[in-house]
């Protein structure tokens, strides 16, 4: 379902010549495999961070220390930051996030099975919740799939938004210039099939 679901997007994005970033907690570099196991991804794909730690996701992705203090790494707007800081450190017009608890123990009184999925893109911002059945090892293949999901939701969106843009005439941010594409790590970033889904998508949110 993964691969489906990724062939999918990277095809669109190549469509568009925008390009993808993915930052990983709970499933620890399952997103980017998932992405770089397609054919002809090296036109799409900037590259991703895991950032199983909860430093890392200040220090790699941009996530504010002062939110991650509060809320915990598993969290809404958390997951939105890290869609956000990937996007902005990998220089890419898309990223996506994901973040949660795969188990097999609830961490910081958030049970197992809550996931937050997040894309960031050139049409804003979206996070969703999950809330999935079953061991560590679904949990964390239900949550690539969501992600990718939602990714090609928000890619869809952009389409219709945006209905008669040219693929061919749209190069993604700063083409022309490739060193506008890099960071300098210091910029802050804002602020399945229904078997694998589970109890998913009972709350979506805006990124903030």
């Amino acid at each position: 379902m993964a691969g489906s679901a990724a062939a999918g997007v990277v095809h669109r994005l190549a469509q568009r010549h925008e390009t993808l970033a993915t930052v990983e907690s709970l499933t620890g570099g399952s997103l980017a495999s998932s992405i770089v196991d397609i054919a002809g991804v090296s036109g799409i794909y900037r590259g991703g961070l895991v950032v199983y730690a909860t430093e890392l996701k200040s220090i790699l992705a941009g996530v504010p220390a002062d939110l991650l203090s509060e809320r915990g790494p598993v969290d809404p707007d958390v997951a939105a930051a890290l869609a956000e800081g990937g996007r902005q450190r990998c220089g890419a017009d898309w990223g996506v996030a994901t973040t949660g608890v795969a188990g097999p123990e609830p961490q910081d009184g958030k049970p197992v099975g809550l996931v937050y999925v997040a894309v960031a893109g050139p049409n804003g911002g979206k996070v969703r919740q999950l809330d999935l059945d079953g061991g560590r090892d679904h949990v964390r293949a239900a949550a690539v799939v969501e992600a990718l999901r939602l990714l090609a939701e928000r890619i869809h969106d952009a389409d219709v938004q945006d209905p008669d843009l040219d693929p061919d005439a749209h190069q993604g941010p700063a083409a022309d210039d490739p060193e506008a594409r890099e960071f300098d790590g210091l910029e802050d970033p804002v602020g399945t099939a229904e078997g694998a889904r589970g109890r998913a998508g009972t709350a979506d949110a805006a990124r903030r």
